[in-house]
């Protein structure tokens, strides 16, 4: 999200290293670049002219203290306004009512509505504990029930069953009846999406948002829409008290430039992202870790938060010490290793929250990983035989051609999965004889305020 962004930034912080303080001049270029990046990525204009002016003000005759530098002081600048555009401190979901709390959710059609409402019941369910119940009152769309039932099923939380033959409000009513005579926690209410704002559509939601007076009304966006996406939120803002915000599709071909405009044009926070189509593919909002992410210093705090979830545990300790070793690392802890990134999903979504340079030394050690292609990988280990999974080194022209007919795949890609683990074995040693540290001093250039 926002390469563009990020890419020139970094352009920029070399070309003022060795300068002592920002100055007017040593901004100009800068600042052009920043500019250029937020259109090409299409935050709106209005947000575009403001940020620039706030970081011209903040950044302008700052002095570079202690072991910063100009690029470094530069950064933090640039950090602390992406967080504050982006609504400064993350925003859950406010479940403090009376059960059951209502969470109504509006959108066009073709947003991911469905889909998020399963992956936010999924998500309560897992991390808070909550008994969730889902019902569609869209009777527009063929098969939206249908899908909202059977997302539900996936994600392991209840459906109110209804039909296209009832009216929104009468589905609504008797949803919300069941949900406080079978003590449910939480109840979402997905409904009709269209293709563009109409005043029916209005018409409708407005009826059932006095109906049910739902504690949060999300308004869920295609991220790909761009500045399209923006406009669209502000409709809705002007029509309904949205509480919050959830963007969709942000691992898609998204400039990203919504991320940055919605708040600052709706006013109201953004409060999960969503990527991919599985259930597990919903995160938290945060505008520091986000505006992190953007200035190529990854996001770790996520990454440890993924991996506390989804990693053996026990397992990750015995790979630690293997790693501190530097000895022993073989195919059975590559397998294990891509597995569990399997399941934090998958590389893309690992790398994007890698610091830069981490990630670009982690992608090349798991270059063409795909997550499509995982699996394969799996495949091609599981025709080995334990020696040969312990001792890689032993698999030779013979051996090749025999796990390639096992797994169903080319020899080529026989050898691509040993260069893989050849990759990864290098830097596996590279860190147990400091190159850890050695990469850290390295990526001082890029954090702001590092020691």
């Amino acid at each position: 999200m926002l390469d563009n962004l990020t890419h020139r930034l970094g352009r920029v912080v070399k070309n003022l290293r060795g300068q002592a303080r920002l100055t007017e001049d040593n901004i100009t270029e800068m600042l052009r670049e920043v500019r250029m990046a937020l259109l090409e990525a299409d935050v709106a204009l209005p947000v575009v002219k403001e940020f620039i002016a706030r970081i011209k003000e903040k950044a302008l005759g700052q002095e570079v203290i202690g072991s910063l530098t100009p690029g470094q002081a530069l950064v933090g600048v640039v950090h602390r306004e992406l967080t504050d555009l982006m609504g400064g401190a993350s925003s859950g979901l406010n479940l403090a009512t009376q059960p059951p709390a209502v969470i109504l959710m509006a959108g066009l059609q073709g947003a991911g509505k469905t889909t998020t409402t399963a992956k936010l019941g999924k998500w309560l369910k897992e991390r808070q504990k909550k008994k969730v119940l889902t019902v569609s009152c869209d009777v527009y769309r063929p098969a939206a029930i249908e899908q909202l039932k059977a997302v539900s099923a996936q994600a392991g939380i209840d459906f109110f069953p209804s039909s296209g033959a009832q009216k929104p409000a009468d589905i609504a009513a008797a949803a919300l009846d069941h949900a406080k005579r079978h003590y449910y926690d939480v109840i979402f209410v997905d409904t009709a999406g269209r293709l563009a704002i109409d005043e029916a559509m209005m018409a409708e939601i407005k009826d059932l948002h006095a109906l049910l007076n739902p504690i949060e009304t999300l308004f869920v966006v295609d991220a790909m829409l761009g500045q399209d996406a923006v406009n669209t939120a502000k409709a809705f803002s002007e029509a309904l008290p949205l509480t919050g915000i959830i963007l969709t599709k942000l691992d898609g071909d998204a400039r990203g430039g919504a991320a940055l405009s919605v708040r600052h044009v709706t006013g109201k926070p953004i409060k999960f992202t969503g990527v991919g189509e599985k259930l597990t593919g919903l995160e938290e909002f945060h505008p520091e870790r986000m505006a992190s992410r953007i200035l190529g210093m990854g996001d770790i705090l996520s990454l440890v938060e993924d991996a506390q979830r989804n990693v053996d545990q026990d397992k990750a300790q015995e790979f630690v010490k293997k790693m501190k070793s530097g000895k022993g690392f073989d195919l059975n802890d590559f397998k294990q290793q891509i597995g569990q990134m399997r399941n934090m999903g998958g590389m893309a979504a690992m790398l994007d929250k890698l610091p830069a340079q981490l990630g670009a030394m982690a992608q090349k050690a798991g270059a063409g990983m795909e997550d499509k292609s995982i699996r394969r990988l799996e495949g091609i280990i599981n025709s080995m035989t334990p020696m040969e999974r312990s001792k890689p080194e032993i698999i030779k022209a013979t051996r090749k051609r025999r796990i390639a007919t096992g797994s169903g795949v080319s020899v080529q890609e026989v050898n691509r999965l040993l260069n893989q683990f050849e990759q990864t074995q290098k830097m596996m040693k590279q860190f147990s004889k400091g190159g850890m540290q050695k990469l850290m001093r390295g990526m001082k250039g890029m954090l702001p305020g590092m020691r």
